[in-house]
């Protein structure tokens, strides 16, 4: 038990040391760099793949359509995007499943950039060239738009209520959700290593936010599980549970075929939307239950000093005065 304490300690130690540096100044002005340098790198690479200025072992492997340099900008900011969702789980377990669907329209607003680069610069299309690319590129952008919506309704019914009873339980909370954050923040930075690896080798890349969302459901099971040593009431229960199978639906949806998993984007944001309603129409009505059950135990407890079965020496036994007639 010490030795999962101390484990525990230091595992915060080091999450609250990245977390001050994420949310700090300096992160925040590499994070900026990082984005316009490699948007700008992008644009100057395909630039010199389009003069034939690249060595032969890059040209056939870099894109000649300055759209490209869109993907790598949006996957970069995506990228920054998990690791503030993953940052955000020690918080809030609600405000993480939001957080999911924020990367998940930024997902889509990405896919709709990347239709882009089936077009021919300058930009021309017709009804017969060019019709499915603009098809996909209003869905997902409609889809990602609706659920930019649909997450205001969600936030705003947000009342943020602890599920623990001392401010000892929320310590131990948190800094278990704060391990798992660590092990995710770990992944992450492994996917992305073996991502460029891939990338430099020539080789085709694993479908990098399909695979992390797929970790993402595990880790959401997994807090929901965490949660019971300190909550296992039904709508605790049922909450987090449903905002870990909303995250079951985003993966589904990024591997579906586009026009259904735009749809099911949309449907998994208004059952995230109705989780949150649900609980907040269901929480103060059990609570009160849950108050009133332990009024009635409260009531049904003896008095302090008093024995089971006692009779009460005033109330059921006669008065034996001058005039009884007891004995007589």
């Amino acid at each position: 038990m010490n030795f999962a304490r101390a484990f525990l300690r230091v595992s915060s130690q080091i999450f609250d040391a990245f977390e001050a540096w994420w949310e700090g100044e300096q992160a925040r002005r590499l994070t900026a760099a990082l984005l316009v340098g490699g948007f700008l790198v992008s644009l100057g690479v395909i630039e010199l793949s389009r003069m034939g200025w690249l060595p032969s072992s890059l040209a056939g492997r870099v894109s000649t359509n300055h759209f490209k340099a869109i993907d790598v900008a949006f996957t970069l900011f995506l990228v920054v995007e998990l690791i503030g969702l993953i940052v955000g789980l020690a918080t809030s377990v609600a405000d993480t499943a939001g957080k999911q669907f924020e990367v998940f329209s930024l997902i889509l607003l990405r896919r709709s950039f990347k239709e882009l680069v089936n077009f021919e610069e300058p930009i021309q299309w017709t009804f017969e060239a060019g019709r499915e690319a603009v098809q996909f590129l209003v869905v997902d952008a409609t889809a990602a738009l609706l659920i930019f919506l649909t997450l205001g309704l969600f936030y705003q019914l947000q009342h943020h209520q602890p599920i623990t009873q001392t401010k000892g339980q929320a310590q131990s909370f948190v800094a278990q959700k704060k391990l798992v954050a660590n092990v995710l923040l770990a992944i992450l930075t492994g996917m992305i290593v073996y991502v460029v690896f891939q990338l430099v080798g020539g080789a085709e890349p694993i479908p990098f936010f399909n695979a992390f969302y797929t970790i993402l459901i595990f880790s959401d099971v997994l807090v929901v599980l965490i949660s019971l040593r300190y909550s296992a009431t039904y709508h605790v229960v049922f909450r987090n549970s449903g905002f870990a199978a909303a995250t079951v639906m985003i993966r589904l949806a990024l591997s579906g075929p586009r026009y259904l998993g735009a749809a099911l984007g949309v449907g998994a944001a208004l059952f995230n939307l109705g989780v949150a309603a649900a609980y907040a129409y269901v929480a103060p009505a059990a609570q009160a239950s849950i108050r009133r059950n332990l009024e009635q135990k409260d009531l049904d407890q003896p008095p302090p000093g008093d024995k089971p079965g006692e009779e009460d020496s005033t109330g059921d036994i006669e008065t034996v005065g001058p005039h009884s007639t007891v004995g007589k």
